[in-house]
C-alpha cells in the first residue's frame, strides 16, 4: 500500500486512501449466514410414540429337589424299581445312575400316553413335571450295582453284535450310541450297562414288534434282529461295566 502511495500523486492517494478507510473492507469477515428460519424454530410437536409393552419376565427354570424326588419315588416307585433305584425284579429296569433328562422322558411319555404300559400309566399320570424331575435327580444320582451275563454261550454273540453290529443286515453296533461301556450319551441314549437281561429283551422286543413306537431308531435295529440275538446282546448288556 505505502508503495502505491508513492507512486501516486497526493491528490491521486488522498483520494484513494478515503476509499480505503470509508468503503467496506474486502476482508473483514462477513457474518455467518443466518440459519433457516425452520432450522431455527423449534421442530413441531410430533405425536408421542406409544411406549413399547413391556416385555414379558423371563421364565426361571425351577429349581430341581432331590429331596422332594426321595419322597415322591418312595410313595411312588420304589416298590418296583428298589429303594435305590436298583431293581431286584429282572422285568423291572434299574433306574439308579440313569440319565436324569431319559428318565423324565419316559415318565412325560408314559403320561402322554406314547409310551403304553398298563403299570407305568396310571403312575405317571398323577405326576406333575416338577416331581418328574425331582424324581429323575434323585435315583439318576443313586449308583447302580453290577449285574452279570447268565448265558456263556450266548454271551460271545452278544459282544459281537453290541461291539460290531450285523454287517449283513445293516445293524448298527449297540456301542455306536449307548457306549462301549454301557454308559450312554446324556440327554439322547440311555445307559445300559448292568441293565436286567429279561428287561432289555423284553424292550427290543417290544420295539422289534411294533408295541414300543417311541424311537423309529431302535424300531429299525431291532427289526432286523432275531430272537436268539436279542437275547445274546440282553444278556451281554447285563454283565457290562
Amino acid at each position: 500500500m505505502k508503495e502505491t502511495f508513492r507512486l501516486m500523486g497526493p491528490a491521486s492517494a488522498a483520494l484513494l486512501l478515503a476509499a480505503c478507510l470509508f468503503a467496506p473492507s474486502s476482508f473483514a469477515q462477513q457474518p455467518a449466514a443466518s440459519a433457516p428460519a425452520a432450522a431455527a424454530a423449534p421442530a413441531a410437536a410430533a405425536p408421542a410414540a406409544s411406549a413399547p409393552a413391556a416385555a414379558p419376565a423371563p421364565q426361571v427354570a425351577a429349581k430341581v429337589d432331590a429331596a422332594a424326588g426321595e419322597a415322591k419315588y418312595t410313595a411312588t416307585c420304589a416298590a418296583c424299581h428298589g429303594a435305590d433305584g436298583n431293581s431286584g425284579a429282572p422285568a423291572n429296569p434299574k433306574l439308579a445312575q440313569q440319565h436324569p433328562e431319559y428318565i423324565v422322558k419316559q415318565l412325560q411319555e408314559f403320561k402322554a400316553g406314547k409310551r403304553v404300559s398298563p403299570i407305568m400309566q396310571p403312575f405317571a399320570a398323577q405326576l406333575s413335571e416338577a416331581d418328574m424331575k425331582n424324581i429323575a435327580a434323585f435315583v439318576g444320582a443313586k449308583k447302580a450295582k453290577s449285574g452279570f451275563a447268565k448265558d456263556k454261550e450266548l454271551v460271545a454273540l452278544g459282544e459281537r453284535i453290541y461291539r460290531g453290529g450285523i454287517a449283513s443286515r445293516q445293524v448298527a453296533a449297540c456301542a455306536g450310541c449307548h457306549s462301549p461301556n454301557g454308559a450312554g450319551v446324556p440327554s439322547q441314549f440311555p445307559r445300559l450297562s448292568g441293565q436286567h437281561a429279561d428287561y432289555t429283551d423284553a424292550q427290543l422286543k417290544a420295539f422289534r414288534d411294533g408295541a414300543r413306537k417311541t424311537s423309529p431308531q431302535m424300531t429299525t435295529i431291532a427289526g432286523k434282529m432275531n430272537d436268539r440275538e436279542i437275547r445274546a446282546v440282553s444278556d451281554y448288556i447285563a454283565g457290562l461295566r
